[in-house]
């Protein structure tokens, strides 16, 4: 499947916690080097406030890893340099109501943040925090992107600017 994806009406929740992906979303997986170690950015979803990345749906006229940034920056604050490849990928439930959703694949990018806006879109929504990758492993709920944090390591991508 494209990573535009495809969105289609929303199934049952049991029903979509077990399905396959019928849409695809972007994520940014937002790190920070601190003296020898490195640290990783979670925010807060608006919902239920769970520890999540920011994510969102492809924009048109943007690259994967542009619309990640952009979600990051939008959902964070984050101004960064974003890798034009993915770093992994996870699947969830996007709830749509209190029965249904639809099951998603996430493309996730690694964005080096070089800044951090205290004023951003969704900024009175949100929490953003700091962690060490293994502790942010233990506050996500998806076991792919926990697997994924608990592997991460940024050195040697290349990140560039997707301004």
């Amino acid at each position: 499947m494209s990573i535009a994806g495809r969105i289609t009406t929303p199934m049952p929740l049991p029903l979509a916690a077990g399905a396959e992906p019928v849409c695809m979303q972007v994520a940014g997986l937002c790190w920070r080097a601190v003296d020898d170690r490195v640290e990783v950015l979670l925010i807060t979803s608006r919902d239920t406030g769970r520890w999540i990345i920011p994510k969102g749906w492809p924009m048109k006229g943007l690259s994967d890893a542009a619309a990640a940034l952009r979600e990051a920056y939008e959902e964070a604050g984050v101004q960064g340099a974003v890798v034009s490849d993915p770093v992994g990928h996870f699947h969830y439930v996007k709830v749509m109501d209190a029965e249904h959703g639809l099951p998603c694949g996430v493309a996730v990018y690694a964005i080096r943040v070089k800044q951090l806006r205290e004023k951003f879109p969704e900024n009175d929504q949100r929490q953003r925090k700091w962690f060490a990758p293994a502790r942010a492993a233990l506050k996500v709920d998806e076991p792919e992107l926990r697997a994924l944090l608990r592997r991460f390591d940024p050195l040697g991508l290349a990140p560039r600017d997707a301004g």
